[in-house]
């Protein structure tokens, strides 16, 4: 543990933390697959790799920067990314220029990211090395696993390999390739509460698979895999902005197959009906979303001709997100390797309640913060700490008058004082006898302590209740 006294500065500042969250977040989105380049060829990601940088923390550590002089030139955030082996050779990385978007978010990406078959690995991570323009160094981040593939499966994709197939609920890019020219690629995004065609930004959507058994007005979302002939719906991830249900068609030179119903794969192409319209296709026209009018096949009632804008590309999307503070403290040390938490597991109970905090990138300077009460912690590897759960008297309730559930933050707080916040909580909850409203101690006996001693340690044990804030 760390001294009293560090702790109680260390408690008011992450007590000011709680309160007004100074974070900085970086958040990189990108593709689950990448298509391989043969010999000379460079065929570049698509979508490319995308970074945003968001929080109030990036402006509080553009006035730092000011205040020792360095002017608005030494805070400009400047980045490198590549593939993960390609060491630190930044001949083989693209440089990242960030621009502030009207949302205040830094928006960059890395448009010339390729892999060549000189590379023989069935996957791979993205790097991302973020700097001052006054060279200090931000820190390192990377993607999640992206798998290396040959070209798009023309096969007819089976569920016993389910590597390729797109699964309800899973998050999706489109885009729309005119001619196969590369320069003409165009994004289904959301700009301004509208769904537009742009040619620098993408938007992943959760592409949910409907019950069509239901109005649908309700359209509740399933599970399962995406098989072409079934009704979605896609929900940006980002605004929340939904288009109307739409039934997922086949598409083979310009046409769209009404009779296929097989599974959907990585970068097929494939088109967008809206239900219940007379062969009505989600399209794009320059950087516009419309709707177009497909023609019947006279010859195969089964085919629809389609044009070149009503024909997408499907791509599955990842998302990682690291987010840490420097409000606290001054730090000259990069802020990587940023930890994850991934899953809480609880053991034991009374005054040897153990939590363990499961996750990604962990290491000893890490303490595990209940709000802002440190607790006991204790580095077990790169993907596990554990620590003693903190009694309920530490946020000044005692156990026997506990009448609320009381929730805290999870947090993980380095050693010089940077704190990476999590979504997770901790909550406390009292005994179901105890909640408001019940006549639980109408008639106390004399050994009443003792009776709620008793309680104390029942559900101390028993009634500690972990969950995620989605």
């Amino acid at each position: 543990r760390s001294n009293p006294y560090q702790t109680n500065l260390l408690r008011d500042g992450v007590r000011r933390y709680l309160q007004l969250p100074a974070d900085q977040t970086v958040l990189i989105l990108h593709a689950k697959v990448a298509q391989k380049s043969y010999g000379n060829e460079k065929r570049f990601f698509c979508p490319p790799p995308c970074v945003y940088l968001s929080g109030p923390g990036w402006k509080l550590k553009q006035e730092q920067i000011k205040a020792r002089d360095l002017g608005e030139a030494g805070f400009r955030v400047c980045g490198y990314m590549g593939l993960d082996s390609m060491g630190s050779n930044l001949m083989e990385t693209q440089k990242l220029s960030f621009e502030e978007q009207p949302d205040a978010k830094g928006f960059s990406c890395a448009k010339a990211l390729y892999i060549s078959d000189a590379d023989k690995r069935k996957h791979f991570r993205l790097v991302l090395k973020l700097f001052f323009s006054n060279g200090q160094e931000i820190g390192t981040f990377h993607s999640k696993m992206i798998k290396v593939i040959s070209k798009p499966s023309q096969k007819k994709q089976s569920l016993k390999n389910t590597d390729l197939c797109i699964s309800s609920g899973s998050k999706v890019s489109l885009f729309n390739r005119l001619r196969s020219q590369t320069v003409s690629t165009r994004y289904l995004s959301v700009e301004g509460g509208a769904f537009i065609a742009s040619a620098r930004q993408w938007a992943a959507f959760t592409l949910h698979l409907a019950d069509e058994r239901c109005p649908r007005s309700e359209f509740p979302p399933r599970e399962g895999y995406i098989h072409y002939g079934s009704v979605v719906q896609l929900v940006c991830t980002a605004t929340g902005i939904t288009l109307p249900p739409l039934i997922i068609r086949k598409v083979t030179k310009q046409y769209a197959l009404l009779d296929v119903d097989e599974p959907i794969s990585q970068l097929h192409k494939c088109a967008f009906q809206f239900q219940g319209s007379d062969r009505m296709y989600l399209c794009l026209s320059t950087e516009k979303v419309i709707q177009f009018q497909a023609s019947p096949c006279p010859k195969e009632a089964n085919r629809e001709l389609l044009n070149d804008g009503s024909c997408w590309t499907i791509i599955g999307t990842e998302t990682v997100e690291y987010t840490f503070s420097e409000s606290l403290a001054c730090v000259c040390e990069p802020v990587s390797p940023v930890p994850l938490i991934t899953a809480l597991q609880l053991t034991g109970g009374g005054d040897v309640a153990m939590l363990e905090v499961q996750g990604e990138y962990f290491h000893a300077h890490l303490k595990v913060w209940f709000g802002d009460v440190e607790a006991e912690t204790m580095y077990r590897s790169p993907k596990s700490l554990v620590c003693v759960v903190p009694d309920v008297s530490a946020f000044g309730s005692d156990w026997r008058w506990l009448r609320y559930p009381i929730t805290v933050p999870l947090l993980l707080i380095r050693d010089d004082g940077l704190i990476y916040s999590s979504s997770f909580t901790f909550t406390y909850t009292p005994e179901q006898s105890f909640i408001p409203g019940q006549q639980v101690l109408s008639d106390v006996p004399q050994d009443s302590d003792k009776l709620l001693d008793s309680i104390h340690q029942e559900f101390t044990r028993t009634n500690f209740h972990l969950f995620m804030q989605s």
